[in-house]
């Protein structure tokens, strides 16, 4: 399976008490890969599947970093090396996350930067965040169209539903994705679309084409990535591999396997 969106720096802080303006708190933290294309990567390889990212990260240190990791889970690396590697921060405090995000050089991947070869795959899954600007926008639908030319499924997660406006309707609608990611409120926002929708809906678990599936037990620690991780364990193996994923994912600190 190949993915194609950001991959990231991403920091993770944790928190037992609420964040206090002006004055510190105590937190328990975390630094490594991310980034929701590259987490849905290394969770296919976690669950049993071939994952290949695609995307453009910066040349400097915090770069090779997140390459090297995602490399070192099992994860084929690809696409250019130019300018900065996006940071995101994600605050996890009374069962909810926050992020403040600095994408980096990713949204400027350009479909001229694209290798057929990436897109040898049975399923090609784009991030949300992927179609929310040009040029990655562009690259992201040449991407299905070399993939589709191959054979491939297309899904899409729709990631944030405040990034939903009528031009990422358009591109998504464009595409005609085989199936489709997305929150409850992100489902709603979107409005309709005729394709196989999974709707994540953390602790109560997913609905997949109108049939509910509730989440398997779990101590949680960090909802951070789970989506991606059930995403993930979906493609390779269907629900119940994808609740599995989720519910690994939340029992630990951090996105990644």
């Amino acid at each position: 399976m190949t993915t194609l969106g950001d991959l990231v720096l991403d920091v993770i802080v944790r928190l037992d008490d609420a964040l206090v303006p002006g004055d510190d708190r105590p937190a328990t933290t975390r630094a490594g890969a991310g980034g929701q294309a590259a987490n849905v990567a290394a969770w296919v390889v976690e669950t049993g599947g071939t994952g290949r990212f695609v995307g453009k990260r910066g040349s400097g240190t915090a770069g090779e970093l997140v390459a090297r990791e995602l490399s070192a889970r099992g994860v084929e690396v690809c696409g250019p090396v130019a300018g900065h590697t996006g940071v995101v921060v994600s605050i996890a405090a009374a069962g909810e996350r926050t992020m403040a995000s600095d994408r980096g050089s990713a949204a400027e991947l350009t479909s001229a930067e694209l290798e057929p070869a990436w897109f040898d795959c049975d399923v090609l899954h784009l991030s949300g965040y992927s179609l929310h600007r040009e040029p990655i926008a562009s690259a992201s639908a040449r991407a299905a169209e070399l993939a589709r030319g191959r054979g491939a499924r297309l899904s899409v997660d729709l990631s944030s539903w405040t990034g939903i406006d009528d031009a990422f309707r358009e591109r998504v609608r464009a595409l005609e994705p085989d199936l489709v990611f997305a929150g409850e409120r992100e489902r709603q926002v979107f409005g309709p679309l005729d394709t196989s929708w999974i709707v994540k809906r953390g602790g109560e678990g997913v609905v997949v084409d109108g049939r509910k599936y509730a989440a398997l037990e779990t101590d949680v620690v960090d909802t951070t990535g789970a989506g991606d991780a059930f995403a993930a364990g979906y493609l390779v193996g269907g629900v119940r591999r994808g609740l599995e994923a989720a519910a690994r994912c939340v029992a630990r600190l951090g996105a990644m396997p």
